[in-house]
């Protein structure tokens, strides 16, 4: 194995054992904490532990030492040992010197054994001083002096005399065991607390997560039906309310995505039935008998159009559809937009209702008659259209954009105009104004407030074709561009709509 794929294996590995879920994480920080809290506890106790039984074990040293030292005679030379009655028990594991000169040693320990050596060389410094030396077990011997010479006192003959020494053993097996049973009873107990820390942390997270395990079900059932429930606030904690509101914006978000991606769909058909309709028409007309030349081109150059229409109608409803699009800069010569509107309703008879495709018999069946206006949904009821304003006037939008603007209202127009429609430009001066002005029925007083609500029509049962999106759609896509759709409520003879744009 390499240098360099070592980290990457050990990487690998710490993310394989890493725990996926938030409860195990955090059970696993819990339990890292604790072991690292434990640790240090357990070795500062045994630590503690072991110095206070060598404190113990000094102490009974120095105790038989002082004890010992009572029965040493100094004041005469040479030095001598007085017997007392029941002194065994003193002399177990005693060495007394006199300088270098040994005076006394246990009957167990040889005279040139190591624990003697260890003792001599205690001796020889003739102070109080301690050491371990290793015979089997750990023995510990401590010296205590019992003559000599004081610090600032003057010397005499018997002060000037060979200090005496005792030595005194203590075998530290019993300390040691005991150390060790309180260094396995501790690591057993911290084995026993970071397994209930374990344990606990892991059902005390678990049940703190599980709202948030509720609240996350009840978010994704919520958003795939697009429910109207929320959680509100509710009595929770602070961290899940603020988890609460954000999921009910998130939801909010999701619906009215939802809501944006529907409208656009119904928009987007609703704009697309005209061309399309045009375009079956005219398939229909032209097969219905033999065409000349150019009739036949004259069909395919009214196809072409109603294709290059839809495509129009894609691109400006997608553009306008994007999240922050903003409507391109330009310029239209609104006279010029609104004549071919005119032109295409007087020189394409094909598409006026109620004139009937005359079939003939093909292969000896006949051929119903049907009209352009079961075809194509659109009901023209041959009302005349006039343009009135002057020659030249410039709108500050794309000439698509004017188009998908006032198509909506000329639609409506025609729809339910009885006779005329008029379309009238006129600048002003906070912009363009063009009114669409039909002597249909009107708008009834009650549906003004709903009149560009998306899906609300005044009358749906009154034999009309129409889905409700038209005028909704002209007037978001006019406050695109900086301008309005607005409906003239004041008018009374019919219906009439303005649409406010800024000039060019």
């Amino acid at each position: 194995m390499t240098t360099a794929t070592a980290p990457r294996l050990i990487s690998a590995l710490a993310g394989r054992c890493r725990p996926r879920t938030l409860r195990g994480r955090l059970s696993l920080v819990a339990l890292t904490t604790a072991t690292l809290v434990m640790v240090v506890l357990t070795v500062v106790f045994n630590a503690i532990v072991r110095h206070h039984l060598q404190q113990q074990a000094d102490d009974e040293l120095r105790t038989r030492a002082s004890a010992v030292a009572a029965t040493v005679d100094t004041r005469h030379q040479p030095v001598r040992v007085l017997e007392t009655p029941h002194d065994a028990a003193l002399d177990t594991n005693v060495w007394i010197y006199a300088g270098s000169r040994l005076l006394e040693h246990p009957a167990s320990a040889a005279a040139d054994g190591t624990i003697t050596r260890a003792a001599a060389h205690l001796a020889e410094h003739g102070d109080k001083r301690c050491d371990e030396v290793t015979a089997g077990d750990r023995i510990r011997l401590c010296a205590e002096p019992v003559g000599g010479v004081r610090p600032g006192a003057r010397p005499t003959a018997v002060a000037t005399a060979a200090v005496v020494t005792v030595v005194t053993a203590i075998n530290l097996a019993p300390y040691r065991a005991s150390a060790d049973t309180l260094l396995i009873a501790s690591l057993e107990l911290d084995v026993t607390v970071l397994a209930c820390t374990y344990v606990l942390t892991r059902l005390a997270v678990g049940r703190a997560l599980r709202p948030v395990r509720t609240m996350t079900e009840q978010a994704t059932r919520w958003s795939v039906v697009a429910s109207q429930e929320r959680f509100g606030t509710g009595d929770r904690p602070a961290e899940l309310s603020r988890l609460g509101a954000s999921l009910d914006e998130l939801l909010d978000r999701i619906r009215a995505v939802l809501r944006h991606e529907q409208q656009l769909t119904r928009e987007l058909s609703h704009e697309l039935r005209n061309p399309l309709a045009r375009i079956t028409a005219e398939l229909d007309w032209w097969q219905a008998r033999p065409r000349s030349t150019d009739e036949t081109r004259a069909t395919h150059t009214s196809i072409a159009e109603a294709a290059a229409s839809m495509r129009t109608i894609c691109e400006t409803v997608l553009d306008d559809a994007r999240a922050g699009a903003h409507t391109v800069p330009g310029t239209t010569d609104v006279m010029a937009v609104l004549r071919r509107f005119t032109d295409q309703h007087r020189h394409s008879p094909r598409e006026k209702a109620k004139i009937s495709l005359a079939e003939t018999t093909v292969t000896g069946a006949k051929v119903s008659e049907m009209t352009v206006a079961e075809t194509t949904g659109t009901e023209i009821m041959g009302a005349d259209i006039t343009l009135d304003g002057p020659n030249t006037v410039t709108a500050g939008v794309p000439a698509a954009l004017l188009e998908r603007i006032v198509a909506p209202l000329i639609d409506n127009a025609l729809r339910y105009a009885r006779s005329r429609v008029a379309l009238q430009v006129a600048p002003g001066p906070d912009g363009i104004h063009v009114a669409v002005v039909d002597d249909g029925p009107g708008v009834p007083a009650t549906f003004t407030a709903q009149l560009f609500q998306p899906g609300r029509r005044a009358e749906p049962a009154d034999g009309h074709t129409g889905a409700g999106l038209g005028l909704p759609l002209a007037r978001r896509l006019a406050r695109s561009a900086g301008g309005e759709v607005t409906h003239d409520a004041g008018h009374t003879a019919g219906a009439r709509f303005v649409v406010h744009l800024p000039a060019g």
